[in-house]
């Protein structure tokens, strides 16, 4: 056998384990994108679902759907269907876009409940959108708290006498720890000819972190003034100021 013969057949024979080798890669990337691509059909919300709320509940208002995920996005522990599982809650939020996973739901009772920072109070203050800053409050964060009050002073014969209205930081750093829902209310004004106007007017509760203190500063405020909430971060700079009345404004 001629030495070009020999290296023909060598050369044969490195196609053929070539050809085998990518036939089996293809193979594999194939059995790959079908694990990770194939549709799976998994219960997923489609709308909040609040801890304590039973999945039974939830699905006879339309809060959980059958949808198509990529298998390769399959969650650990995923629900197909609900059977047995009617009288079990949420045990805490679960947001839309979410896969239904069995960890989230258990026993009645079992639901997270408010975590307060050791020494200190949860104190709720009911607050417009501009005064939560645009909604951008979550629970985590951390807010520096102003109020703006029109103050009345007790004259001896029983009247009172309006002073100059003013605005100032209450608090420095107040953790928020939890957001509820956002119910909308009708809020008349007076003008100054007189006339009454009526807005709907949407407001949300935001749970603060307080010591008593403060708690007795916010809820003051709150009930004889108007509260507003301002956004830190850790480098945010806020330091105890002067009231800022009309005459300050433009200073």
């Amino acid at each position: 056998m001629g030495r070009r013969t020999v290296l023909l057949i060598v050369a044969a024979l490195i196609a053929a384990l070539g050809s085998g080798l990518v036939i089996l890669y293809v193979r594999g990337v194939d059995a790959r994108a079908d694990a990770k691509y194939d549709a799976v059909e998994v219960l997923t919300a489609v709308k909040m679902i609040e801890p304590g709320e039973t999945i039974a509940s939830a699905k006879a208002e339309g809060k959980i759907e059958e949808t198509s995920v990529a298998r390769g996005q399959v969650l650990s522990g995923v629900l197909t269907d609900t059977v047995d599982m009617g009288d079990d809650v949420a045990l805490t939020k679960v947001f839309p876009g979410e896969q239904i996973v069995s960890g989230k739901f258990g026993s009645p009772g079992e639901q997270e409940v408010l975590t307060i920072p050791d020494k200190l109070m949860a104190i709720s203050v009911n607050l417009t959108d501009p005064s939560r800053v645009a909604g951008f409050v979550t629970p985590g964060a951390e807010v520096a708290i102003f109020v703006s009050v029109e103050p009345q002073e007790y004259l001896p014969d029983g009247s009172t006498k309006g002073l100059p209205e003013f605005t100032q930081l209450l608090l420095p750093r107040v953790q928020v720890i939890g957001v509820g829902d956002t119910t909308v209310i009708s809020q008349t004004t007076t003008g100054e000819g007189g006339e009454l106007t009526t807005e709907e007017v949407p407001k949300t509760l935001l749970t603060l972190a307080v010591s008593q203190e403060e708690a007795e500063k916010v809820i003051f405020a709150a009930r004889n003034g108007e509260v507003a909430f301002a956004l830190l971060t850790d480098t945010s700079d806020v330091d105890d100021s002067k009231p800022v009345t009309s005459a300050e404004i433009f200073e």
